[in-house]
């Protein structure tokens, strides 16, 4: 007797009527072709879709449908068609907002079902989800299509794909992934990066030279370098204390090459290095920068170092990459002296190793006067200031000036005029809570603790140069 209601009720469903004469058939008895997705997929997802649907010779409705706790399960749609639970009916369209870069917002369908007529052909197009996260860790999307050849079906679901990796909405931007709810999903935020020029960035003479040529260069040259069967994929660590511009360097290759996707990598997100690596193949070029490697490549063999999955997985990504993959890994560290030094085994893992020192009393005097641009001064000898930040990153100079200006905008409401007293308060502000706050400023950055012997050797062997603290006034 439940059937037979079941089967009463559907057959008055408006809506099922709807798609049994658009398709000239029963659904129940198509073939169905289905596409799952990850979760941060589905705005490339509803970018494909649009694209594809609206091609020429295509007309397209989309309508909603009544389902109840819809946003909390997976559901296909041969379970709405067989649903004992609920009539097969129209309702509103789901839509779920995705934020973009800046302030763009992308509308994409959580559920919904598009009528599709191509010439004399038609099928249906089902989205659904993903489910609300707080339903458990399912969280994958669907995308079905519905119609009276499976072939033709399929051919659909191919161009949705491909529209995918065409329009992709990551694709050029800077983005960082992190875990989602259950650690099983990940989550994709856009970032916005300030623009570095090369003169914002005081280094030893040609350090910066270098950096440009394994970088910005190299990429310049990729189609030249594929044609001559020549490795595109190459790494880059960058070493040396706290504020001495490693993510300025960072930034400063962001703004030099403009249009590759930039994927960073800190926090929880080092545990998805998997999911970066694919995500570095598919958005090429593209650059991986992970920051503070050595919380997963610290060296085996080191006291209470256990073996670290998330660096063999880093190293699986390195080496997985395809030779012409414009994949550039940007890799950062306080810490060179206790890195893995399989990192640098072979190449393509890491080919440029580069130490950022201190700067030396030249470096501080263009650091001082770079950082004071713009800002009015009164009877400052800046040359003054010098020696007397001797061991200062380019973090604490900054820190210093902007200390200054605060310090001489509290005394004069009209005007904000910098003078010697305003430079000395802010020094010795920043020296009142002992070395560890001077440390955390940037000042006085500590030598790197030597290399044991057993060390040393492996290390060099693989490529690394030795680790010793660079003299300041040295231009190298």
């Amino acid at each position: 007797m439940d059937a037979m209601v079941l089967e009463s009720a559907r057959d008055v469903t408006p809506l099922l009527d709807r798609v049994r004469t658009h398709l000239a058939g029963d659904p129940e008895h198509m073939p169905i072709v289905a596409e799952e997705f990850e979760s941060y997929e589905h705005p490339n997802v509803q970018v494909a879709i649009d694209h594809a649907l609206s091609t020429a010779g295509r007309t397209t409705q989309l309508v909603g449908l009544a389902v109840q706790n819809k946003r909390f399960m997976t559901l296909t749609f041969s379970d709405l068609l067989a649903s004992t639970f609920n009539r097969f009916a129209e309702g509103p369209v789901d839509y779920v907002n995705f934020h973009l870069e800046g302030d763009r917002v992308l509308a994409c369908v959580q559920f919904g079902l598009y009528f599709v007529t191509e010439r004399t052909r038609t099928f249906c197009v089902f989205v659904a989800g993903p489910p609300n996260p707080n339903a458990g860790p399912q969280t994958r999307m669907r995308v079905e299509v519905i119609g009276r050849e499976r072939d033709a079906s399929a051919a659909v679901a191919r161009e949705i794909v491909a529209a995918m990796r065409e329009g992709n909405v990551y694709r050029g931007k800077v983005i960082s992934l992190s875990p989602g709810q259950y650690g099983v999903q990940a989550l994709v935020r856009f970032h916005q990066l300030p623009r570095v020029a090369a003169d914002a960035i005081v280094f030893p003479a040609g350090l910066l030279e270098r950096i440009d040529r394994h970088t910005v260069e190299f990429s310049k040259q990729a189609p030249r370098l594929r044609a001559a069967g020549r490795a595109l994929r190459r790494g880059m660590l960058l070493y040396g204390p706290p504020g001495v511009g490693k993510t300025l360097t960072i930034m400063y290759l962001n703004t030099r090459m403009p249009g590759r996707t930039l994927i960073l990598t800190t926090g929880f997100g080092l545990g998805m290095i998997g999911t970066i690596g694919r995500f570095a193949k598919e958005l090429a070029p593209s650059t991986v920068v992970v920051e503070d490697v050595d919380l997963i490549a610290q060296e085996r063999g080191f006291p209470g170092v256990q073996t670290q999955p998330l660096l063999f997985e880093l190293l699986n990504q390195m080496d997985g990459l395809d030779d012409d993959a414009d994949v550039l890994f940007v890799l950062t560290t306080n810490r060179p002296d206790i890195l893995e030094p399989a990192l640098a085994a072979r190449p393509g893992r890491v080919d440029l190793v580069v130490e950022l020192p201190l700067p030396d009393a030249e470096g501080r005097r263009r650091l001082l006067e770079l950082y004071a641009r713009g800002l009015p001064l009164d009877g400052v000898d800046l040359g003054a200031y010098v020696e007397r930040i001797d061991s200062a990153s380019p973090a604490y100079i900054k820190e210093l000036l902007r200390r200054a200006a605060l310090l001489a905008a509290l005394e004069n409401n009209d005007t904000i005029t910098v003078g010697s007293a305003h430079l000395d308060q802010a020094i010795e502000e920043l020296a009142s809570g002992g070395e560890l706050a001077k440390r955390i400023v940037g000042f006085g950055g500590a030598p790197f603790a030597p290399l044991a012997p057993a060390s040393i050797g492996p290390m060099r062997g693989a490529g690394f140069p030795p680790v010793t603290k660079q003299s300041r006034s040295s231009p190298g």
